[in-house]
């Protein structure tokens, strides 16, 4: 359809499905009272009592020396699934305090352990204690029974940080053991990539990534050093493994188009969510990305400012050979996200992503909601432009920045030709 008409549609449905409070919600101050009644009830004799584990958690805080800790939902054992953060968070609609009010309920019983282990035990070897145990959970394909000692009776550490972008955490507590309380179900191929102890990290993700696993339980799997040549086999802190994961796969499907044809119109699209706005151009043209974020005062990415900050990244045909600047790890799972439509479509193009940060957006949730929000910004109806100046002058209507500030800070907008009324 048309890109007035498209942009007039999709502003007119935001405006009715908005669900977001208007104030910031402090529920998950209750959240983290009841938790404290739960770990009282579950906990006996230095015991967690019928602990369930759907994932796991490395730190990346004194590396490489590392706090490594299984996750358990206390109290909600019989539907531990819901805790692992997927996919499938988006689908059910899951809002800020749904996110911090789970990861609340994760209880991060932790040990510290060196990233190799030491040089006594490679990671590679370990199967037993508490760092096997937490293998075995990263590598199951669904949550795990597990027996955690605890050390005496600890005192919770409540901990949801600005800085925990990836995967913020709710309470920890010191492990003393961990066992396993069942034989865990391991799919055929992460076993494979298991025994096979000669196979690179990247080539053992995308052939998870090709037999249908995704990019959550790979970076799962990948955080444990359950992947890797023998010899190289690490703990990956969390957030690394997400950025890690999401830029190699991307880096495979790039090289799936890099012969591919071009798209033949200019197409946008658009998604909402979570207080984040997202328009995607897709222009002909050979493989180029950039990702520009717009962060609102009052936004968890820009608390106390005064004016909207900006940001971008991009990459040209041949792709990144440094970590980006300034879009961290949204860069890579925005990218990815549109990776996987063009490979999907057979096609390459030229990419821009615009992400707008509202206000609403008042607590760090993970990088998980970019990826599926671009994800799913290709679902349904978009709207075409005639050419790529066409469509960006277009969409800027829609944003808190006039063309002139995007073309300062976008090397794809600024190769624009200006009209004096780009600077009005």
């Amino acid at each position: 359809m048309r890109l007035d008409d498209y942009i007039e549609m999709e502003a007119d449905e935001a405006a009715d499905r908005r669900h977001l409070a208007k104030e910031k919600s402090y529920a998950i101050l209750d959240e983290l009272e009841a938790f404290q009644h739960r770990f009282d009830d579950a906990v006996q004799d230095d015991a967690v009592v019928g602990s369930v584990s759907p994932s796991i958690f490395v730190g990346r805080s004194n590396y490489p020396n590392v706090s490594t800790g299984i996750l358990s939902p206390v109290g909600h054992e019989d539907d531990a699934a819901r805790f692992e953060t997927s996919a499938a968070w988006y689908e059910e609609g899951v809002s800020i305090d749904d996110v911090f009010q789970r990861r609340t309920s994760l209880l991060n019983s932790n040990r510290s352990a060196s990233v190799d282990l030491g040089h006594e035990a490679n990671v590679h070897d370990a199967w037993d204690g508490f760092v096997g145990t937490q293998r075995e959970v990263a590598i199951a394909d669904r949550p795990v029974s597990v027996e955690i000692g605890l050390e005496g009776s600890p005192e919770l550490d409540f901990d949801v940080s600005r800085t925990d972008v990836a995967t913020p955490t709710g309470p920890r507590a010191r492990a003393r053991s961990a066992d396993l309380g069942e034989n865990p179900h391991v799919p055929k191929a992460v076993k494979k990539t298991l025994e096979d102890d000669d196979w690179q990290a990247q080539g053992a993700m995308n052939y998870l990534y090709r037999r249908g696993f995704d990019v959550y339980d790979i970076n799962t799997i990948l955080s444990a050093g359950a992947l890797g040549q023998a010899e190289h086999r690490r703990l990956v802190p969390t957030r690394w493994s997400i950025t890690a994961v999401d830029d190699t796969v991307g880096q495979y499907l790039r090289g799936t188009i890099r012969d591919a044809p071009s798209v033949d119109t200019v197409q946008v699209w658009r998604n909402e969510y979570l207080g984040n706005a997202f328009w995607v151009v897709v222009a002909p043209g050979r493989w180029e990305f950039e990702l520009v974020e717009m962060k609102a005062p009052g936004s968890i990415w820009n608390p106390d400012g005064e004016r909207l900050w900006l940001a971008s990244d991009r990459e040209g045909f041949e792709g990144r050979t440094s970590y980006v600047e300034e879009t961290a790890g949204a860069y890579y799972a925005s990218r990815l996200a549109a990776l996987e439509q063009l490979s999907e479509m057979g096609r390459q193009a030229k990419v821009l992503v615009l992400r707008h940060v509202s206000d609403d957006y008042w607590g760090p949730v993970g990088v998980w909601q970019v990826r599926e929000a671009v994800r799913h910004a290709f679902d349904g109806d978009h709207g075409e432009a005639e050419t790529f100046g066409d469509a960006v002058r277009e969409v800027t209507t829609q944003l808190p920045v006039s063309l002139a500030g995007l073309r300062r800070k976008s090397t794809m907008v600024s190769g624009l030709q200006a009209n004096l009324t780009d600077f009005v």
